[in-house]
């Protein structure tokens, strides 16, 4: 039996519910009833029903496969409420994965998935109902720790409306969401706030920072207690620079598509050129292979009638999307190549500069390669979060 789970509150659309507030503010909900079939699933109602971040529309189990399988997991698809940048309610696809053997008080991971891309196909939910995803190497071993893991989508990536690639305040707050919806989703007794860790590698080591930003106004409710995030795109304007007209070109342009959608006064469209918008139009729809080597030595300024890295409201945009200015409250484990070549290793660098200006607890781990080589360096980010959910105290290395 499927349960969909419908918040129990007079009226529909965004007025009722505010993206923040704990528990004791959750509203009721009934069911069981089942959730659209096929792609249908990742059709949010509209509008949306009133209710908080977190919440619950729907979800469905989908049978375990790959290693997933061979663990013995239980997989879950769920749609859930979330917010986007600016703080308009949405829905979120996502995946929570449950150990054969959960401990009845086991930790709940946010495992934040790295470039899907552009298109709805690309999600990262599809993938793993499939077992197969560059993440899934981490997730098994997180399952076999007894850790109970929610992996989000992110805003647009399987539901309506463009993925605000890169952008933030929209990938925390999906993070943060997720592993908020996730009790209810595994059917989890025991142990009412449960622990919780973060952990990311590329995108998703930049939504693992953001939400660790974003978590003491937005979460409060959540035990977070430690993030491991490595390759982190903290200065987008950065990140951009070093991969303008380069062979990984692409993942620049995505990242000014993923602003554009979620901040409708960056207007992009109006300063494309006609080569610009059948490019542009390609990006949008592309996985992360494709973005990675379809749009090698492509430039922005190329594709645009004016750079919008000169505007200024391009550049307060970016402003707002870069990391360091707010001090984390949790300790975190932040690794980066050195020789990364898409995504610069000397803004990272400056990151672990400015949180240990701030006094947080910053473990840095640089190590020699390219950007692929820190890909599979789970082990001790999962290690560092493990010692986290046991209590054990650390002081960084600043």
């Amino acid at each position: 039996m499927v349960l969909v789970l419908v918040p129990a509150l007079v009226g529909c659309g965004s007025g009722g519910r505010t993206p923040t507030g704990g528990p004791a503010d959750r509203p009721r909900y009934f069911g069981p009833v089942a959730p659209p079939a096929g792609e249908g699933f990742y059709r949010p109602p509209v509008p949306l029903p009133a209710g908080r971040a977190g919440d619950v529309l729907w979800s469905r189990p989908v049978p375990a496969a790959g290693p997933f399988a061979t663990a013995g997991a239980r997989v879950v698809q769920v749609l859930y409420l979330s917010s986007g940048a600016l703080g308009r309610p949405i829905a979120v696809s996502g995946t929570v994965l449950v150990p054969v053997h959960p401990a009845g008080d086991a930790p709940i991971l946010g495992y934040a998935p790295g470039t899907q891309g552009l298109g709805d196909d690309c999600a990262a939910s599809k993938g793993l109902a499939v077992g197969v995803n560059l993440a899934v190497g981490a997730i098994t071993e997180a399952l076999g720790r007894g850790w109970i893991v929610a992996v989000p989508d992110y805003e647009g990536l399987g539901t309506p409306g463009e993925h605000t690639y890169v952008v933030g305040p929209a990938e925390g707050h999906a993070l943060l969401d997720i592993v908020r919806a996730t009790p209810r989703v595994a059917g989890l007794t025991g142990a009412a706030h449960r622990r919780v860790g973060l952990t990311g590698y590329s995108q998703g080591g930049g939504a693992a920072v953001w939400a660790a930003q974003l978590a003491p106004a937005y979460a409060p409710d959540l035990d977070l207690r430690g993030v491991a995030a490595g390759g982190v795109p903290a200065d987008l304007g950065a990140v951009g620079r070093a991969l303008d007209g380069k062979g990984a070109a692409g993942l620049g342009l995505a990242a000014a598509v993923g602003l554009d959608a979620a901040y409708p006064d960056l207007r992009l469209n109006a300063l494309l050129t006609p080569s610009g918008r059948s490019v542009f139009a390609a990006v949008r729809t592309a996985c992360s292979l494709a973005l990675v080597t379809g749009f090698a030595g492509r430039r922005i300024a190329d594709l645009t009638t004016t750079d919008p890295m000169t505007l200024p409201r391009w550049r307060a945009r970016l402003a707002e999307n870069t990391l360091g200015r707010v001090a984390p409250r949790i300790p975190l484990y932040l690794y980066h190549a050195t020789s990364d070549s898409l995504v610069a290793f000397g803004q990272a660098a400056r990151l672990r500069t400015e949180y240990c200006t701030r006094r947080v607890a910053v473990t840095w781990a640089p190590f020699p390669g390219d950007h692929i080589d820190g890909v599979g360096r789970t082990q001790e980010a999962l290690r560092f979060l493990a010692d986290r959910f046991a209590g054990l105290p650390t002081h960084g290395n600043c």
